[in-house]
C-alpha cells in the first residue's frame, strides 16, 4: 500500500470530502419539500404517454439526463436521450407529439437547450423542465417545471456542476421509481430489460434451458448390476444415475454417494443390483420451473444433483448444481 500523506493533509482531505458529502447530501434532502402538483403531473403525464420519454440537455446536465433515460429505459418506460445541440440539427426529427420530453438544465438558460424548446413545443411533445431556477427561459416555456434548485455546489467555488447535478440525477431517479410503481413494474419485468444481468439469468433461465438431455442423462433399469450403475455414472459425469421403468417413469436415484456408503458397509457389490440399494421416490423437478429453484432444493436437501421429471414423473432431463453454476445461475 502507498504510504498515507502527511498526517495534517490527511485529516484535511478528510474533512474537505466530508464537508462535500453534506452538501451534496443536504440538496437531495432540501428536494423534499420542493415536491408538488408538478411532480404528480410530471408522473401522470409519463404514465400517460403513448410514444418515448425523451431526456434533453448538454454538458453535465446531458450526463446526468442520459443516466436518467437509461434509469426509465430500464424499468419498463420506453426512453432515449437527444443532446440539444444535435436537436437544432436533425436530431429534432426524433422527437413526435406523442412524445414527453424532460429538459435539464440548472440555469435554465443554456442556449442550445433554449433554442430547440420552442420547435418542441410546436410539435406539440409535453415540455417537462427539470431546472434550478424557476424564473428562467426554460421554465417558462415549459407545461410543467420540477424544482432541481440548491442552495450551493460542493464546488468550493460554487462553479463546477456538483450538487447540482445530485440533485437532478436524485429528482430524475424519484420520477423512475414512482412511475415504476405505479405501473406496478416487477422483478421479472425488470430481468426482461435485463436478460445480460445476473438478476436477468435468475428470473429467466429455466431448468430446461440447463438440463441435460437424451443420451445425456444417466439412466439404468432396476434389475441393472451396481456394477452397470456404476459404469453409467461415470460415462455420464452427473454424479448419479436414475433408476426408470420401461417407461422411462423415476423410480429412484443411485448416486456415487450411495456407492461409498456400500463400500463402507463392507457390502460385497457384485451380487447386488440396482433396486436393492437405491434410494426409492427420490426429489426431481419440472423442466418449467426456474433454474433458481432447482438451485434452492439442491441447497434446501444438501444434494448436488437433481432428475427433471414431467408432469407423469417420466425422466426428460437431469442437472447438477455443476450445470447451473456454468449457466452463471448460481
Amino acid at each position: 500500500m502507498p504510504d498515507l500523506p502527511n498526517p495534517a493533509h490527511h485529516t484535511d482531505f478528510l474533512a474537505k470530502a466530508k464537508e462535500a458529502l453534506d452538501i451534496e447530501a443536504q440538496a437531495i434532502s432540501a428536494l423534499v419539500p420542493k415536491l408538488n402538483g408538478q411532480f404528480s403531473a410530471a408522473v401522470q403525464a409519463i404514465l400517460d404517454c403513448k410514444g418515448r420519454v425523451i431526456l434533453i440537455g448538454v454538458g453535465k446536465s446531458g450526463l446526468i439526463a442520459q443516466k436518467i433515460a437509461a434509469t426509465l429505459a430500464s424499468t419498463g418506460t420506453p426512453s432515449f436521450f437527444v443532446h440539444a445541440t444535435e436537436a437544432s440539427h436533425g436530431d429534432l426529427g426524433m422527437i413526435t407529439a406523442d412524445d414527453v420530453v424532460l429538459a435539464l438544465s440548472n440555469s435554465g438558460q443554456t442556449e442550445e437547450l433554449v433554442a430547440v424548446i420552442p420547435a418542441i413545443a410546436r410539435r406539440g411533445a409535453k415540455i417537462v423542465a427539470m431546472t434550478g431556477k424557476m424564473d428562467s427561459t426554460l421554465a417558462r416555456q415549459a407545461d410543467l417545471v420540477l424544482d432541481c434548485s440548491v442552495e450551493k455546489e460542493a464546488c468550493p467555488l460554487n462553479l463546477a456542476p456538483t450538487a447540482s447535478t445530485t440533485a437532478a440525477l436524485a429528482m430524475g431517479d424519484a420520477l423512475a421509481v414512482v412511475v415504476l410503481k405505479a405501473r406496478g413494474f416487477t422483478e421479472e419485468d425488470f430481468a426482461l430489460s435485463h436478460p445480460g444481468g445476473s438478476l436477468g439469468r435468475k428470473l429467466l433461465t429455466h431448468v430446461r434451458d440447463v438440463m441435460r438431455q437424451g443420451d445425456r442423462v444417466p439412466m439404468v433399469t432396476p434389475s441393472a448390476s451396481i456394477s452397470s450403475a456404476i459404469l453409467e455414472i461415470t460415462k455420464k459425469g452427473l454424479g448419479m444415475t436414475a433408476v426408470v421403468d420401461a417407461n422411462k417413469t423415476l423410480l429412484g436415484v443411485f448416486t456415487d454417494g450411495d456407492l461409498r456408503r456400500l463400500i463402507e458397509q463392507g457390502l460385497d457389490l457384485r451380487g447386488l443390483i440396482v433396486s436393492e440399494v437405491m434410494s426409492a421416490n427420490p426429489r426431481s423437478i419440472s423442466p418449467d420451473k426456474l433454474a433458481v429453484e432447482a438451485v434452492r432444493m439442491m441447497e434446501v436437501n444438501h444434494i448436488s444433483q437433481v432428475v427433471v421429471t414431467d408432469a407423469e414423473r417420466r425422466v426428460v432431463g437431469a442437472l447438477n448444481f455443476h450445470d447451473l453454476f456454468e449457466a452463471k445461475v448460481v
